[in-house]
C-alpha cells in the first residue's frame, strides 16, 4: 500500500508557471500557498500582484488576486485592507518594483502601520525587464546597465530594506530570510507564517525579505546561483529578524 508524504499545496493552481529554471519564485509561491492552506485563510485572502516577475502571480496563487501598476501594490493593498479589514491581504513584489518605483509607497504603507503582509523577493537585479541593475544589486556586481560593475560614486549603495522599514514604528515584523537550501527555506516558512499570524491578529505592517536567485540574469547555472546567494548577498543583506514587536524586540 503506498502512503502519500506530499501533495501539492491547495494554495496553488495547477497552471504551469513563466519562471525560469532555477529560479527561486516557485519555492516561495509553495511557502506562502502552503502557509495559507495551513492556516485555512485560502478562502478570505486577497493577494496583490505586481509588475515584474511576479507579474503573473495571479494565474498561481488560488486565492483572489488584484494586479497593481508598477510599486503600487502597498497602496493597492492598503485600500483592500481599509475597505476589507477581516480579509488577509498580502502583496507579492520585487526588489526593484518595492524598493524603487514603489518606495514611498513601501514606506509609507509602513509608516502607518498598515494591516497587511508584504512578500519581498530580493534577487539584486531587475529580472523581467532584461537585467538591469537594481537598488539591491551590490556593489561591483555586472549588470546589464553597470557593464562595469555596480560603483558607490555612480549607482550608490544597495539599499537594505529590512534595516530601513524596521526603523518605522507603524511596523510590527521585519525579517530577511533565503530559500537557497533546505535550513533556510525551513527558516523561511516561519516567517512566512509569523507574518500572516501578525495580519490575522491585527497587529500591523509586515514584511518579509526573501534573498532570491535569478540564474538568467546572473549569467549562472542554478546551482552557482544558489552559492552566490551564500557567498555574495547574505554578507550584505544579514540574514534575521530585525523587528517583532510581538516579542518585545525593536529596532
Amino acid at each position: 500500500m503506498r502512503k502519500t508524504v506530499y501533495t501539492k499545496s491547495k494554495g496553488l493552481t495547477d497552471i504551469p508557471t513563466h519562471y525560469c529554471p532555477g529560479c527561486s519564485h516557485g519555492i516561495i509561491h509553495k511557502l506562502v500557498a502552503e502557509t495559507l492552506e495551513e492556516m485555512d485563510l485560502l478562502g478570505n485572502t486577497v493577494g496583490v500582484a505586481p509588475v515584474g516577475c511576479a507579474v503573473l502571480a495571479y494565474e498561481y496563487f488560488n486565492v483572489d488576486m488584484v494586479e497593481a501598476p508598477h510599486g503600487r501594490a502597498p497602496a493597492v493593498a492598503t485600500g483592500l485592507i481599509r475597505a476589507l479589514p477581516d480579509r488577509t491581504v498580502f502583496t507579492y513584489q520585487g526588489d526593484g518594483d518595492l524598493a524603487a518605483i514603489g518606495t514611498a509607497e513601501t514606506v509609507h504603507a509602513a509608516a502607518r502601520g498598515e494591516n497587511i503582509v508584504i512578500i519581498f523577493v530580493n534577487n539584486a537585479i531587475y529580472g523581467m525587464t532584461g537585467g538591469q541593475v537594481a537598488p539591491t544589486s551590490l556593489i561591483g556586481q555586472v549588470t546589464q546597465t553597470s557593464p562595469y560593475g555596480r560603483k558607490e560614486n555612480h549607482e550608490g549603495f544597495p539599499i537594505r530594506m529590512c534595516e530601513l522599514l524596521s526603523t518605522l514604528n507603524g511596523v510590527c515584523y521585519a525579517e530577511r530570510v533565503a530559500v537557497n537550501n533546505v535550513p533556510a527555506i525551513k527558516k523561511a516558512k516561519k516567517a512566512i507564517q509569523k507574518a500572516f499570524d501578525n495580519q490575522v491578529n491585527k497587529r500591523g505592517f509586515s514584511i518579509v525579505e526573501v534573498l532570491s536567485s535569478c540564474p538568467t540574469n546572473w549569467g549562472m547555472s542554478p546551482v552557482d546561483a544558489m552559492k552566490w546567494v551564500d557567498e555574495n548577498m547574505v554578507p550584505y543583506y544579514p540574514l534575521g529578524c530585525f523587528k517583532d514587536k510581538t516579542a518585545g524586540k525593536e529596532a
